[in-house]
């Protein structure tokens, strides 16, 4: 056989031809000529030397029955005998080699077994030409018998002889065939033994009884045996080959019939199968929390499950047909506009998928805010789109709740720090660019620590709340009064003159000391001392007019107090800034003086209540008395020096370590400061090595003082103590800067949640979905949490209901020295 044949393919699909060109090519050498139709076909036919013909049966007005019938006539320029292999899409088995049989087909089979081409044709022409013939034994002792019976048959069937029944038999369990003639009057064994044995074996078998005019009787009894048919000898031919196509019909339809049987049965099996499925798949979408709808191309919803009705109180009736624009609210906001923008682009194929933040309407309540995730669905000439929705409207509370603590101070709900330090920037380049002056007022309440002290923080914390009120009923509008800590106060004022802003300060100090309170049987006035300077665009750093205020502010406060104080450049000599000088060289001298004393408190794993880590807090002695550190961090921070506390802090900790094994691991804070300090990657890595301590013993956190204002240095720097082995921590998450992305963006492997929180999360529902919700994003991240400020055992259980993993506070252990903390050393140590 030449290795290289000329095949004609016709197929009037042009993917479907497309895909078996690529199949041939890839599979064998042959050249491939394709015709779209049966007139093209008809064409080629005349012109080429075709060596194989490979058709589909609808091929346009010249079918492939007929086109076979053209090819066998010999009109055409290729052999009459040439390999036909017919493709259907449509399939029956014994229908299709009966055809095949009629119209001198080779091969016929379904599209989709297309890969057995090249089989075929080789098949095909190696045996030249093979067309499918049904066989027929035939059992016969009459020599000149079986010899007619051959010549009468042998143009349509595969005719072969046994001269006995145990021949006969032996062929017939060899061999597979259409039908069986057999002669009753056999020597040996008889023409009614082998019919016994061959309906044992094969009862559907087609057997045709050859009898004698004498032996009716017997002819009549072998039939109701399962003889199929029978004829009298002698017989004509024409008589035999009508008998003999009667059986092969015969045996065509019971074997189609069977197979249509099953057909129809594997079909109701797979439409049982698939209809239990797909309530399965219904039951399961139904139970389903996240709602699951399919939108057409119009963005109508077309399939939604049960879960819609119990997010909106709209049933499937009225559901359905109806765009999902419809159920959004507010219509012509900004996330509906996307809606359409992202709808259109994944009808067009622009996206794949997609995921928005939308709020949707309900019935009977108020709006939900969704996520929904869209994807695209082709779908032949169509395009679906999915959406599967879930209800974010908790999650988006507490992202606004923290989104709003980061901004705010929670005690007085004016802006904190954080939204000043963003504010004055935008205000020193403003000043730059538009060469306008902006006003910025520090306050700070005189006097202030005396009702502390005498009256208690609570009350101290309502004449704090009561003068934020009252300062902002007395602003601007456009003014924004800010709490940068404790009782002080910043004010900035949007374009406002020196004489404007010095109006706005004189009278914020008289009203100010007009008011008065009352405390059981005393009363305190209040008064503040104002320092004052000019935001005018001419420094770089926004800091240095805060600074500047600030010095404002310790000149009036020397000069008296509740008075204002407009900065110039002699105020850095006044005797307020040296005093203030020199309470900075008595911090400096006592850090470097080793002053510093260490203090740790437990933190207990909830689930096993044993201790997991101690916290290191920093205490720093001066003229023999305690100085926590939220007396002396300000001022450091204040005036860039807390490198120096920081560095101290690591050494003495990590010596504390090496020294207390029982310890066996600490917690250490650091600022903000620290982050941006390039010295203190190689002190950490120096003491770890100096104190042979094991990495993974330390744990590296954020205080709740430091400042995200340059994150990717925080980042860098926490990335290189995790390359050392340390972990690290966020502390006080939930207020100040913390926010979700804060979260995301800080490869911590703890979160520490603000004790503010966690102290009333028993009695203040929203601060226990605060704590929730932390924990849960935290658990979403793969972060360990940690509850400071637990002060009972009421919040120790709560805390475990939530699933936090450690816990530190009051109840659990107080901060106190390593020599009061083991005054006799035990190894193992846990929580009573």
């Amino acid at each position: 056989m030449p290795t290289s044949l000329k095949i004609l393919l016709v197929h009037s699909n042009a993917k479907s031809r497309e895909k078996i060109v690529a199949f041939l090519n890839n599979n064998s050498e042959h050249q491939i000529i394709e015709a779209y139709d049966g007139k093209c076909a008809a064409s080629l036919l005349k012109t080429e030397n075709i060596s194989c013909v490979i058709s589909d049966i609808e091929i346009g007005q010249l079918d492939g029955w007929r086109l076979v019938r053209m090819v066998r006539s010999g009109v055409f320029n290729c052999k009459a005998l040439t390999p036909f292999i017919m493709l259907a899409s449509t399939w029956c088995e014994r229908i299709a080699e009966t055809t095949a049989k009629e119209f001198g087909i080779n091969a016929i089979l379904p599209y989709e077994k297309y890969e057995q081409i090249p089989q075929l044709i080789t098949l095909h022409h190696i045996k030249e030409i093979n067309l499918i013939q049904n066989k027929i034994l035939v059992i016969e002792d009459a020599e000149d018998t079986a010899d007619l019976v051959n010549r009468m048959l042998r143009h349509k069937y595969s005719v072969e002889i046994a001269s006995d029944g145990k021949q006969g038999l032996s062929k017939w369990q060899a061999g597979e065939y259409e039908i069986v003639l057999l002669d009753i009057m056999l020597p040996g064994i008889s023409g009614t033994e082998v019919l016994d044995e061959i309906l044992k074996k094969k009862p559907e078998q087609t057997v045709v009884i050859m009898t004698a005019h004498g032996s009716m009787d017997l002819a009549e009894e072998l039939i109701f045996k399962g003889a199929c048919d029978f004829i009298s000898k002698p017989f004509r031919a024409e008589q035999l080959r009508k008998v003999i196509d009667i059986a092969a019909r015969r045996d065509d339809f019971l074997v189609s019939n069977a197979q249509f049987a099953q057909t129809i049965t594997t079909l109701k099996d797979n439409e049982i199968a698939k209809n239990s499925l797909a309530m399965a798949h219904q039951r399961l979408l139904d139970n389903l929390t996240t709602s699951v709808l399919e939108l057409d191309e119009s963005g109508k919803i077309c399939f939604v499950n049960q879960s819609w009705f119990n997010l909106t109180g709209y049933s499937t009736e009225q559901t359905l047909n109806v765009c999902l624009s419809q159920f959004l609210s507010d219509t012509g906001s900004i996330n509906n506009t996307r809606y359409k923008n992202v709808m259109a682009k994944l009808i067009n194929g622009e996206l794949e998928k997609e995921k928005l933040e939308l709020k949707l309407k309900h019935r009977h309540e108020d709006e939900h805010w969704i996520e929904a995730r869209f994807n695209r669905i082709p779908n032949q000439n169509k395009v679906a789109i999915s959406v599967t929705i879930d209800d974010i409207t908790s999650r988006k509370i507490a992202e606004d709740k923290l989104a709003y603590q980061a901004l705010h101070d929670p005690l007085t709900q004016l802006y904190n720090r954080h939204y000043f330090d963003q504010k004055l920037s935008e205000f020193s380049l403003l000043a730059q660019r538009q060469e306008q002056e902006h006003g910025l007022l520090y306050l700070d309440l005189d006097h202030f620590k005396s009702i502390n002290d005498t009256q208690g923080h609570g009350q101290g914390d309502l004449v704090l709340t009561d003068i934020s009120e009252q300062l902002t009923n007395k602003l601007r509008k456009t003014d924004i009064l800010c709490r940068i800590g404790g009782d002080e106060f910043a004010i900035l004022l949007p374009y406002t003159d020196i004489v404007s802003a010095r109006k706005i300060a004189d009278f914020i100090c008289k009203d100010v000391a007009s008011g008065h309170f009352y405390f059981e049987d005393q009363i305190y006035k209040v008064t503040c001392s104002v320092g004052m300077s000019m935001i005018d665009g001419k420094e770089k750093n926004a800091q240095t007019y805060l600074q500047r205020a600030d010095i404002a502010l310790y000149v009036a406060k020397g000069q008296g107090r509740n008075q204002v104080h407009c900065f110039t450049a002699d105020d850095k000599e006044s005797d307020e800034f040296r005093s203030n000088m020199r309470w900075i060289h008595i911090l400096h001298h006592a850090l470097e003086n080793d002053h510093l004393e260490m203090h740790y408190q437990p933190v207990i794993n909830i689930k096993t209540n044993d201790i997991a880590y101690y916290e290191a807090l920093v205490r720093l002695t001066v003229e023999g008395k305690l100085i926590y550190p939220n007396e002396f961090i300000p001022t450091l921070e204040k005036f860039d020096d807390m490198n120096l506390l920081d560095h101290h802090v690591v050494d003495c900790a990590l010596k504390d370590l090496a020294n207390y094994p029982e310890l066996k691991k600490i917690a250490i804070n650091l600022s903000a400061y620290a982050f941006r300090d390039k010295r203190l990657l190689p002190l950490v890595e120096s003491s770890l090595k100096a104190y042979s301590i094991e990495p993974k013993s330390v744990i590296f956190e954020l205080t709740e003082s430091a400042s995200l204002s340059n994150l990717s240095a925080t980042q860098n720097m926490i990335s290189q103590l995790s390359k050392l082995g340390c972990d690290f921590s966020i502390d006080d998450f939930g207020t100040g800067f913390s926010t979700f992305s804060y979260l995301k963006n800080l490869p911590a492997d703890t979160v520490k949640i603000d004790g503010s929180f966690v102290k009333e999360m028993v009695h203040d529902k929203i601060d226990l979905a605060l704590v929730k919700a932390i924990c849960e994003v935290a658990k979403a991240l793969n972060k360990k949490t940690v509850a400071e400020f637990v002060e009972n055992k009421e919040i120790l259980n709560l805390l475990k209901e939530i699933d936090v993993d450690f816990a530190q506070g009051f109840y659990i252990g107080k901060p106190k020295p390593l020599n009061i903390l083991f005054p006799i050393r035990k190894k193992n140590l846990s929580l009573d």
